[in-house]
């Protein structure tokens, strides 16, 4: 049985830490941020973990199921 590719644009969106967790950058953040409060501006920095549901399928993508 060949190695599984990891999908090259699911790997440049997503992360595991350390303990396994899938992280993800947040949406929203890129235009039209004049209307946006700086305090929401700010926690669009910050990583999000995965939810559940899309564990499995992101998992594959990277290679790592």
């Amino acid at each position: 049985m060949p190695k599984m590719k990891t999908h090259k644009g699911t790997a440049k969106r997503f992360r595991t830490t350390g303990s396994g967790k899938i992280m993800r950058g947040k949406a929203y953040k890129s235009h039209i941020l004049t209307k946006k409060s700086q305090k929401r501006k700010r926690n669009f920095r910050k990583e999000a973990v995965l939810k559940d549901a899309d564990v499995k399928v992101v998992k594959k993508n990277l290679g790592k199921a």
